[in-house]
């Protein structure tokens, strides 16, 4: 998802509900159906070739401003070595979806455009993206794409999105003060217990070192963070169609518990209470805090002397988890060059991009049969990283930004409730979080 701590992080603060709705209300309308042929090939696979087609075409695509980095490497090596070539267009993250329903509004969406994964249900419901199931059944590494971003832009059935760039929650651990608090640096938490315990050596340390961090007041850092810990332990934290809370039950509870006490016992660097994610990675790279979860792409601006351990964020018993970040991409359903958008898609996707471009930039890979590559190989924690995909999720919810992100949203208010408040209201909180997803 979006951020709101950096330009490639995971859960990047989005746009007020009111702008939410404005960007997909009588889309559907206005852009036609999202099964419409409106493409030299048609939306679901027509008579072209499974990589598309390579004729020349201009073709125009939109990103938003915190995937900059990973699509402009990748369309630049496109058009290196194809005769179609991608303009592409960089909007700023927070004007993105207002830009996305206005073109959608007078039928002038481009010919590509990405989402951020969690929002990726809402144009698909209004139609805005062609229908490209046949396409995508038919590469051969279909099953191997991240299938969290597919099951994101699935909609009645049908497949509308490929993965474009890939963020995850992991949890970053400091080796040299693990040692210093007798901890053995090559065993990271694998129970919400360990992380607890673990966290709690590295504090009596002392000297103005922390055991843990979190962005207390902000939504998005907790959605990306502390719903693997119960994804981990088999659970749901929404139900399928995104309309039912269920983060009041007893895994979710042990979560919150294990949260609160980091703060009623001082465990937590300071600032926890007040943190809206803008500067919530800034904290662990300054090496006084023991463990943590964090963005997955945070990896590669971590100061070269610190020693830092990557592993996936556990559940309470055990178990693994992530929430799949990142943006999906998909072929406006106004484009009439369906084929063409396909083979950028296609490649996207494709071996060289994600081994060459991908992961050779030390990007999260969208497909598993890659994890391990002659990039990733050279840095073990790239592939704890990579392997990650296959047990992540990416909640589904027409309503996520209203719910999840809105700092006034009833998410945050549960949030702030179960670990600095009144923990007695996490049930009441959920039933409004539920409101909100079918208001």
């Amino acid at each position: 998802m979006g951020s709101p701590f950096g330009s490639r992080g995971p859960v990047r603060r989005l746009v007020t509900a009111a702008v939410a709705l404005a960007a997909t209300v009588g889309l559907a309308t206005a852009c036609g159906s999202g099964d419409d042929d409106s493409g030299g090939g048609g939306g679901g696979g027509g008579t072209a070739d499974a990589k598309g087609v390579d004729d020349g075409a201009t073709l125009t695509m939109w990103t938003r401003a915190a995937t900059r980095p990973q699509s402009e490497a990748l369309v630049k090596a496109y058009n290196a070595h194809h005769r179609n070539k991608v303009e592409l267009t960089v909007v700023p993250t927070d004007d993105y979806q207002a830009k996305v329903g206005a073109a959608a509004g007078s039928k002038d969406l481009p010919d590509l455009f990405a989402s951020d994964v969690v929002f990726v249900p809402n144009y698909t419901s209004s139609g805005l993206f062609a229908d490209l199931t046949d396409r995508i059944d038919a590469l051969p590494f279909a099953d191997d794409l991240a299938q969290s971003h597919i099951k994101a832009g699935t909609y009645d059935g049908k497949k509308y999105v490929v993965p474009h760039t890939l963020d995850l929650s992991v949890l970053f651990y400091n080796k040299d003060l693990y040692r210093r608090a007798k901890l053995d640096p090559d065993k990271p938490p694998t129970t919400l217990a360990e992380w607890d315990q673990q966290a709690r050596a590295v504090d009596k340390l002392g000297g103005g070192v922390d055991g843990t961090f979190f962005g207390g007041n902000c939504g998005g850092c907790g959605v990306f963070t502390w719903w693997p810990s119960i994804w981990a332990a088999g659970e749901d934290v929404l139900n399928k169609d995104g309309t039912e809370a269920l983060l009041a039950s007893d895994t979710a509870e042990k979560v919150y518990d294990t949260y609160r006490g980091w703060v009623q016992d001082d465990i937590v660097a300071p600032g926890a209470r007040d943190e809206t994610g803008v500067t919530w990675t800034g904290v662990f790279p300054k090496g006084k805090v023991g463990v943590m979860p964090m963005p997955s792409t945070t990896l590669g601006l971590m100061p070269k002397d610190l020693d830092l351990g990557v592993a996936p964020i556990p559940g309470p018993d055990g178990g693994k988890s992530t929430f799949v970040g990142g943006d999906a991409i998909g072929i406006s359903a106004t484009s009439d060059k369906t084929d063409q958008a396909w083979n950028f898609l296609a490649w996207s996707v494709g071996d060289e991009a994600q081994v060459d471009v991908v992961a050779a930039h030390k990007d999260v890979v969208a497909r598993t049969d890659l994890a391990s590559n002659k990039y990733s190989k050279a840095d073990p924690r790239l592939v704890t990283i990579n392997q990650l995909v296959a047990d992540g999720r990416t909640p589904y919810a027409l309503k996520f930004g209203q719910t999840f992100n809105d700092p006034n949203g009833p998410w945050l208010t549960l949030m702030r409730d179960a670990v600095f408040g009144d923990e007695g209201k996490v049930e009441k909180d959920n039933d409004a979080v539920t409101a909100s997803l079918t208001d």
